[in-house]
């Protein structure tokens, strides 16, 4: 059964990079050093743990690098072959020790609700995306907190879960695919939501590793081919992010992340808020132009 996810996700992984490059070298999208160094940065502590969404939207919204309605999709597309090396990683190092049909149905669930997701934020208001990605940004500030509380659910030794709790849980990540198109990442809601029901936190990372680099694969191939992706940034946070997800793994393997958690809360919810006040004006300016506009 391990076999049956490593197989794909190498496929995809060498398809995925493929399209980006040739994307890339068709657009003469050449990667900046800003996006390496954020990939570099964000993906490193994403391996140990932390998340590499919030933080990479927050500075996107920080840096204006990018317009509002582009940061999901540019994340997505940026961050698919370092999630990609990690899910290699879990999986080879732990995917054997997890039930095969927890595993499996998770993935499979992220991965429908991924492809749903798409059509969705493409064809929303950017005000809508705007306030989406600005709760999710809230909804990470409000975890980071409670983790450096030490308020997050210690989790238990389980390795699999009895049948109506697994079926909770996919049906959960197929919540969490559709919503992984609107910036918000898998890697807090799924360690909370499988700690909560037992499972040994550890394993929680090759779950939510092969489900967000499956499902940002088939995604971000959508964006890149409509167009929906500044390929620039996404390139650089890739180019930068690869090695980053390997030294962590393989070299650092853990360290104290507490006090960067404390700064990526401020500056998450700077964003944040940021963001909440681009999309009330957006709705409002969107609301007066309909009043105003001639009646046919």
């Amino acid at each position: 059964m391990l076999i049956a996810l490593l197989v794909p996700l190498s496929l995809a992984a060498m398809f995925f990079a493929a399209t980006l490059v040739r994307a890339a070298m068709r657009r003469r999208a050449i990667p900046t050093f800003e996006a390496i160094a954020l990939g570099a940065v964000t993906n490193f502590f994403d391996t140990l743990g932390i998340g590499s969404f919030a933080p990479t939207m927050a500075w996107f919204k920080f840096r204006k690098l990018v317009s509002d309605r582009l940061i999901p999709c540019t994340m997505i597309v940026g961050h698919t072959l370092p999630a990609m090396a990690q899910a290699l990683i879990f999986l080879a190092l732990l995917g054997v020790l997890i039930d095969p049909i927890l595993l499996v149905g998770c993935v499979v669930a992220f991965l429908m609700g991924g492809l749903l997701g798409v059509p969705l934020v493409t064809r929303s208001r950017v005000w809508i995306v705007q306030t989406v990605v600005a709760f999710g940004l809230i909804l990470a500030a409000i975890l980071y907190g409670l983790a450096n509380m030490h308020l997050m659910p210690g989790g238990g030794t389980a390795t699999g879960l009895p049948m109506s709790l697994t079926i909770l849980a996919m049906v959960a990540s197929f919540v969490f695919g559709i919503l992984l198109n609107f910036g918000i990442g898998n890697y807090a809601p799924t360690l909370v939501l499988l700690s909560l029901m037992g499972m040994d936190p550890r394993l929680c990372f090759p779950i939510m590793a092969a489900s967000a680099g499956l499902t940002a694969a088939g995604a971000g191939i959508r964006y890149i081919s409509i167009g929906e992706v500044d390929l620039k940034l996404a390139a650089g946070i890739a180019i930068g992010g690869i090695p980053a997800v390997l030294v962590a793994a393989f070299i650092v393997k853990s360290m104290s992340v507490e006090l960067l958690r404390w700064l990526v809360i401020v500056v998450v919810l700077y964003a944040a808020l940021v963001m909440l006040r681009s999309a009330f004006s957006g709705r409002r300016d969107e609301a007066a132009a309909m009043a105003y506009a001639p009646a046919e």
